[in-house]
């Protein structure tokens, strides 16, 4: 269905006045956020994004309001995968909690970008060259099993090519400057550990896009729905980081839960020219499955930790 250019520009326009009000008003000064804030503003953006899942279901009724809600849903569930990430990034360079904000800010700003080129690269491909959905859905399988293998993940960020690159284009100060991306030593330029660190996450998002948009794009096509639920999921990320990180290891299960559902939605593309899963039955195999694994992670310690 063709989106209005009028519904894209109110969005983004949205979009924009609350990144503004996020860093310009709530969050000008970098502070620890507390878990209390932190949840304050998780429910925010999943109530704001239940509030458009509504307002797409009187305007373009259940079909595409069912297609919104199950691409959240799997955006929702694979961000959590990357808050494991993060974590690991912000432990190893020693990152004080309360720059941690600002790295991610930016950090998903750039993620926002990234993302759009991805989800209208990945469109335009599938409109000109319908066998690529087997090469997306292959790629969702693959990544689901390798999921499997991923319990003991670490990260290197001294093996990490851009970093590497990027040292040698800058020099790189041995410690922070308080919140500062870049700072001037004896009227020369550095950057600081903090920007390699935002380097890392705009790579660690840009590897998770690559499995994020050819999961949704086996959900629905439509642009406007594929960018709407990736955006929501995206901007609802920060505060969902602060709010789990200190329980985000009790969750164990959900890594295999998403291989699982990677899986589904791969062989869901593969079968598309022979058999149209139903969206209402993936919504409900998606749901089923993340709910399972994440109370069974509760339910059940993991023995290695």
């Amino acid at each position: 269905m063709e989106t209005p250019v009028i519904f894209w520009v109110l969005f983004n326009a949205f979009v924009l006045v609350m990144l503004a009000l996020d860093l310009g008003v709530f969050h000008r000064k970098s502070h620890e956020v507390s878990v209390k804030e932190a949840l304050i503003w998780t429910f925010v953006w999943i109530f704001l994004a239940l509030v458009f899942n509504a307002i797409l279901y009187f305007w373009r009724g259940q079909q595409q309001a069912l297609e919104f809600f199950t691409g959240y849903l799997v955006e929702k569930a694979l961000s959590v995968d990357n808050i494991f990430v993060f974590i690991m990034i912000f432990t190893y360079f020693q990152i004080p909690a309360q720059y941690q904000h600002k790295v991610l800010f930016w950090g998903i700003l750039g993620a926002l970008i990234m993302r759009v080129i991805f989800i209208f690269a990945g469109v335009a491909l599938l409109e000109k060259f319908h066998f690529t959905i087997y090469i997306f859905g292959a790629l969702l399988i693959f990544t689901g099993i390798k999921m499997f293998n991923r319990s003991n993940a670490q990260i290197h960020p001294e093996k990490n090519p851009v970093i590497k690159f990027f040292r040698k284009l800058m020099p790189v100060t041995p410690a922070l400057h308080g919140d500062r991306f870049f700072t001037k030593i004896d009227g020369k330029r550095y950057a600081t550990p903090l920007f390699l660190v935002l380097l890392l996450v705009e790579t660690t998002d840009l590897i998770f896009a690559v499995d994020s948009i050819p999961a949704i794009l086996a959900i629905t096509q439509d642009q406007f729905i594929v960018y709407t639920s990736n955006v929501f999921a995206i901007l609802g990320l920060r505060s969902l980081y602060f709010a789990l990180s200190g329980i985000v290891h009790r969750f164990w299960l959900l890594s295999y839960g998403l291989a699982v559902v990677l899986v589904f939605v791969g062989v869901k593309m593969m079968l598309i020219d022979f058999y149209k899963i139903p969206i209402e039955w993936s919504l409900l195999f998606i749901a089923t499955v993340i709910t399972a694994s994440v109370i069974l992670s509760l339910q059940f310690k993991n023995k290695k930790q």
